[in-house]
């Protein structure tokens, strides 16, 4: 129906680029003009642009004249001269939108065009790519143009001081990786000082293979973690028990939605192994979860698919870039279960201390743009959840790829007999050929194949991918043969070799589908670059994993009907099942982003509460008014809890309010049950509270003022801190459990919903409950120093820590042995926090 209603009225996005495009004739236009000016001339045209925008003229007044000076800036700097298509690409982003530019097409230079204008707003500009290397050589290479017009620029990576990160972030445009960026926002909401923080406000993000950052690891949240204090022996005892286990016999593996579960006769044989008498009894929960995370690492995970083992560490492997995700470590003991499997030493389970997902992280940008190769197939995903449209933007020259119809095969062995008789034949001619892979093992098996045949080639995968861009840079010279898994050197271009166009260009050969289009488009784009010629073809077998989990017995039956053997087929209709197969999966995964992101947004919510009080907390001179809020809303919780209005006032519970009182905010005989009889709970809330104010005044004349405000951050933010890190492991318990409410006819998302708000309520209650005591009754200590609650480690690709400056230490008077302990205990100093 959408089809048909897009070829009635036409493609909306197609309309709005023909619009665009009489921008591009004004850009056009300005190019002579522009021209005539002198470097120093070309170079003041940044600051008039300040001055008019600051003067109130909008972004899209100026774009055509800023634009004609990028291009003109970089014809001189960088010996390249943005084509049309680029300067509508250009459009594109500068809109907030993504920009769909074949490989090749020079993106990296299209997105200088709207760096260039939005950096005009002194409020910085975060370039967003893929990896560390393309981002310093991005911000090598084009940073020579924006210095050349006026321009900082700054390199934001891991291992950087805070200090470096500040500068960097200083800067007029900042390049570097998503999780970089990420994390620093998620440190920068864990320091104590303002001073230590390092990102700006989030103004606009141009994202780099938009496509694999906002929605192939959109499932993956970035976490900063400290370890939690579990016992790692349970993981080997059950990891044992899960080597006795026989497939079928003890428990059952579904291909399709990966789950393992033991079966009637696996659970006697647990409760007999670990003599129980009932594995699902509430007493066993611990055990039952981790014979589950044993039986996920055994069946579900394989190694070099899954994870590959280096340095005597598991280090998972990406399922969408093949690329090594080191520091990253799966959650709730899978991973130690692997450790455990692979007879490696167990390392403690984590504890989150902030964690955020890449598509609410991005989403807190004021605008934000994306460019990419492949995105059409995404498009409702970017538009339901950023907000932005796809644009399709045409090549500079007409693509001149072959891409030729799938071939099938029975079995895998004749499908990679075949793929190594055409890669050897293809190499006596010398057309160079990539080989795409969904993983290292394939890659390998083909690299041991090519080795009995004597076909000279470069393997490319996670293992060795510290010479992507050199192996992929040479992929197109004349008998090249490089095998790759689906990173394929994304951002790097294959430029091809000399005589290699005469013989027909790059052939890129695919060994399986990958359950994405987009994926396997990607690979499809590495050949044909800028109107070079190129072909690609896909070779499959009956028995790949896609065709394995979605109907292939139908298929199967088919080809045994038509009498197949070794040879294969060429059909459109296993092709279009093929496509339809990815077309279901991608809905499948679209939907898991979508929940995961609903899930998602309840965090959000409680985060920016949090961080907002947090900042207010940070850039306050003075929180005697905040700490005074909760003191109030802490009494008013008790009083209101002790004075229910369906009972008399006669059966109020007078005494227990005096002794929360006595025991919380004030001493003994400040507020007696004499005072509070017969007074209704508004003037209790006053009374309490007036006594309150005397006291507080008291104990600020006692340690002067300008310590007493250093007390008050203090508490405050060791308070927030330590609740929010139980809450967010809390929140990630419950979220684990919560599907389990589908089973009573409950939407297990408006529960997590419901039962977060609660929680929720609930700590900030914890919260103001703690601070008035430490407020009102702790000593002023002698180190007034403000301490983060735990050290924390970002686990998602590995991060920089950088090293804590020493601060100065300001002394109060010591504390004696004997005294009444600072935390109100009631203990004496050497019974309690003395110890």
């Amino acid at each position: 129906m959408i089809g048909f209603l897009k070829k009635v009225i036409g493609d909306p996005s197609q309309r709005q680029l023909k619009k665009m495009q009489k921008t591009v004739d004004e850009i056009e236009s300005l190019e002579s003009e522009i021209k005539k000016l002198s470097d120093d001339e070309l170079r003041q045209k940044t600051e008039e642009f300040k001055k008019r925008i600051q003067d109130g003229e909008t972004l899209d007044a100026i774009l055509p004249e800023a634009f004609a000076v990028v291009r003109e800036g970089s014809t001189r700097v960088l010996k390249m001269r943005h084509y049309p298509v680029q300067l509508l690409g250009g459009i594109v982003l500068h809109e907030g939108n993504i920009s769909e530019m074949k490989t090749g097409e020079g993106k990296t230079l299209v997105a200088t065009l709207p760096v260039y204008l939005n950096a005009l707003t002194q409020k910085g500009v975060h370039v967003v790519t893929v990896n560390e290397y393309l981002a310093r050589r991005d911000a090598e290479t084009m940073g020579e143009l924006y210095k050349f017009l006026g321009l900082t620029v700054g390199l934001n990576i891991s291992g950087l001081t805070k200090d470096e990160k500040r500068e960097a972030y200083a800067c007029d445009i900042t390049y570097g990786t998503n999780n970089e960026f990420g994390f620093d926002y998620l440190r920068d909401n864990m320091v104590t000082y303002k001073e230590q923080m390092v990102q700006r406000t989030l103004y606009f993000a141009l994202v780099d293979e938009v496509d694999s950052i906002l929605v192939d690891e959109a499932r993956t949240p970035l976490i900063i973690s400290g370890s939690a204090e579990k016992s790692t022996k349970l993981y080997q005892v059950a990891n044992s028990f899960v080597r006795t286990l026989r497939k079928e016999a003890d428990y059952t593996y579904d291909e399709k939605t990966k789950n393992v579960l033991l079966t009637d006769e696996g659970v006697e044989k647990a409760e007999k192994a670990f003599n129980i008498e009932n594995l699902f009894d509430a007493t066993h929960v611990q055990l039952n979860h981790h014979i589950n995370q044993a039986l996920k690492a055994h069946v579900v995970m394989h190694r070099d698919t899954d994870y590959v083992v280096e340095d005597g560490e598991v280090v998972i492997v990406d399922q969408f870039t093949g690329r090594l995700m080191k520091g990253r470590r799966y959650s709730d003991g899978l991973h130690q279960a692997i450790e455990a499997k692979e007879g490696l030493m167990i390392q403690r389970e984590s504890m989150t201390l902030a964690s955020i997902t890449f598509q609410n992280y991005f989403r807190m940008y004021q605008k934000l743009a994306g460019m990419t190769g492949t995105a059409k197939t995404e498009e409702e995903e970017f538009r339901n959840i950023y907000g932005m449209d796809v644009m399709v933007v045409p090549t500079n020259l007409p693509i001149q790829r072959d891409d030729r119809p799938d071939l099938i095969f029975k079995t895998m062995e004749a499908k990679f007999k075949a793929v190594v008789n055409e890669i050897s034949e293809l190499h006596k001619n010398g057309q160079p050929v990539l080989v795409g892979t969904v993983s290292i093992e394939t890659s390998e098996l083909i690299s041991s194949l090519l080795k009995k045949k004597g076909v000279p080639h470069h393997v490319l995968n996670a293992k060795n991918h510290e010479r992507e861009a050199e192996i992929i840079e040479n992929a197109g010279q004349k008998g090249a043969v490089t095998i790759a898994t689906n990173m394929a050197g994304r951002g790097t271009d294959i430029k091809l070799g000399e005589g290699v166009v005469e013989i027909g260009g790059l052939h890129v050969l695919g060994t399986e589908r990958h359950e994405s289009r987009r994926i396997d488009n990607q690979l499809r784009g590495r050949a044909g670059r800028q109107g070079d010629p190129g072909s690609s073809q896909f070779y499959l077998s009956m028995e790949d994993e896609l065709m394995r989990r979605f109907g292939s017995d139908n298929m199967k039956a088919m080809m045994e009907k038509l009498g197949m053997d070794d040879d294969p087929i060429e059909s459109k209709l296993v092709s279009r099942a093929v496509e339809q197969a990815q077309k279901r999966v991608e809905g499948n995964n679209f939907d898991a982003r979508k929940q995961i992101l609903q899930y998602d947004d309840v965090m959000r919510e409680q985060r920016e509460i949090i961080y907002k009080q947090r900042m207010e907390v940070l850039e306050s001179d003075n929180v005697r008014e905040i700490v005074e809020n909760m003191i109030k809303s802490a009494v008013e919780r008790n009083i209101h809890a002790q004075t229910p209005e369906e009972e008399v006032p006669e059966d109020w519970d007078i005494k227990a309010i005096v002794d929360y009182t006595r025991g919380t905010v004030l001493n003994e005989g400040d507020v007696t049950e004499k005072d509070l009889k017969g007074k209704d709970p508004e003037e209790m809330i006053e009374l309490i509270m007036e006594k309150v104010k005397v006291a507080y005044d008291k104990k600020e004349q006692d340690f002067q003022p300008e310590r007493m405000r250093e007390f008050e951050k203090v508490i405050l933010l060791r308070s927030v801190d330590t609740k929010w890190m139980n809450h967010i492991d809390q929140m990630d318990q419950l979220r684990q459990g919560i599907h389990l409410r589908a089973y009573g006819q409950n939407d297990p998302l408006r529960e997590y919903r419901f039962e977060g708000f609660q929680m929720f309520e609930d700590m900030i209650a914890s919260i103001e409950e703690e601070v008035s005591l430490y407020i009102m009754k702790a000593q002023i200590e002698q180190n007034l120093e403000r301490k983060q609650v735990a050290e924390g480690k970002a686990v998602h690709a590995g991060s920089g820590k950088e090293p804590e400056k020493k601060k100065p230490i300001r002394k109060a008077a010591a504390i004696g042995r004997n005294e009444p302990c600072v935390c109100g205990s009631g203990k004496k100093y050497k019974q309690c926090c003395g110890r």
